[in-house]
């Protein structure tokens, strides 16, 4: 509204400057932007919509918000919340969104979660938040409205663009806390799983001891399962990918505008596993750091992908705060993986795709968290949906056990 009430004033006072015209320094910009703030100052009907600080904080937050859906201007209160958002849990639904083509779409709902007992899959293009429309909604105001005290309500409704379903969905939001390390086991012939949530501090630490108990079970070769995936800490990413490298070797790049932007994280550890081959499962849903994992391992040869193409999210965001006790949030630098293929907006192909219908994995998914006592049992579930994405992983290793044991 603040936008257009700002080009209303620039037709009617003359000073709408046409497409074509570009400024050669700051100085010109400024000069017809402090125009229109003055003019918006002195004649908008509304006094108490058009006073100095809320027509600057409203230009910003336009100014940012148009770059790309995660630059933005934190406003005292919104610099607090971003702070809370990294102590550890929130209330919230466990729902991970994004923008794709305009669209709030859904990465992936957090298992055992609100959003995920609701049945919302990654895809989902949410439509309403409360009744209220999100086209015009900024990525952080519709996580704002989504967020809120653990026992209170929010309305979603979603269209799923596989199915053109739209369905309303009033969820009670809850404390979400998850565990990111899943399911590790046996399945066959050796073959070990291990499922990886999202990555937060532990991630690499609890992956490595359930590496090393089934390392105990004669564990020939691994599953990691990074599908619904929507990302987590870039330090838990890389602890993750340098198990399984070599110290020295390049997990991910970021490279901005300047040298400043050009960051290269490398592998530290002192044990890695490389004696085993590796099948990673990628859908939709794996973003963010799923991707540098999946991206740094497929470079280095190091694991086989199967599935889907991966969501797209690699842009890394710089926080800068204000005097005033606000700040801006700006991308500044992109994700690539060590061959230099840029991650945002792209994703990462998989070297063997498998495609498969998220209601599937969602039911399988359901099924085994009511194994882990994550889910109400009484919830309907299809016994004879198969994981065709890990059947295709199983037979993957299965020859690739085969040759490593004919190239002995």
């Amino acid at each position: 509204m603040k936008r257009n009430l700002i080009l209303t004033v620039l037709l009617s006072t003359g000073l709408c400057v046409g497409a074509a015209e570009s400024y050669t320094n700051a100085y010109e910009a400024i000069a017809l932007f402090t125009k229109v703030l003055e003019e918006v100052h002195r004649s908008y009907v509304d006094t108490n919509e058009a006073g100095y600080d809320s027509l600057i904080r409203h230009a910003l937050s336009g100014m940012l918000q148009d770059l790309d859906p995660y630059s933005q201007f934190l406003d005292e209160d919104g610099y607090e919340g971003m702070k809370d958002d990294t102590s550890g849990h929130f209330g919230g639904v466990g729902l991970v969104i994004s923008m794709k083509s305009g669209l709030l779409t859904v990465v992936s709902p957090m298992e055992d979660t609100p959003a995920f007992r609701a049945g919302l899959l990654s895809g989902d293009i949410i439509i309403e938040i409360d009744g209220e429309e999100t086209r015009a909604m900024s990525l952080s105001g519709a996580v704002k409205k989504m967020r809120g005290e653990p026992g209170t309500d929010v309305t979603l409704k979603a269209l799923r663009p596989a199915t053109h379903e739209v369905k309303e969905h009033t969820i009670t939001r809850d404390d979400i806390k998850v565990a990111s390390v899943k399911d590790a086991k046996i399945l066959e012939d050796g073959i070990g799983y291990i499922r990886i949530t999202q990555f937060n501090e532990p991630t690499a630490d609890k992956l490595k001891e359930e590496l090393e108990k089934l390392t105990e079970q004669e564990m020939q070769a691994l599953v990691l399962d990074l599908r619904g995936n929507p990302g987590g800490l870039l330090t838990s990413a890389a602890g993750v990918a340098e198990l399984f490298r070599p110290r020295g070797e390049l997990i991910v790049f970021t490279k901005g505008r300047t040298e400043k932007g050009r960051q290269e994280f490398k592998s530290s550890g002192g044990t890695h596993y490389k004696d085993f081959p590796i099948v990673i499962l990628v859908n939709g849903g794996s973003a963010s750091a799923s991707e540098i994992v999946a991206g740094a391992l497929q470079d280095h040869k190091r694991a086989v992908l199967v599935g889907e193409k991966t969501f797209g999210k690699g842009s890394v965001q710089t926080v800068l705060p204000l005097e005033n006790g606000a700040a801006v949030k700006l991308t500044t630098a992109k994700y690539y993986t060590p061959s230099e293929r840029v991650i945002h907006d792209n994703g990462i192909e998989p070297n063997i795709t498998v495609e498969m219908n998220p209601e599937d994995l969602f039911k399988i998914r359901l099924k085994q968290a009511q194994e882990n006592g994550e889910a109400d049992k009484e919830l309907p579930t299809d016994p004879e949906v198969r994981d065709i994405q890990l059947d295709y992983a199983l037979g993957t290793l299965k020859g690739m056990m085969i040759q490593q044991e004919w190239m002995k």
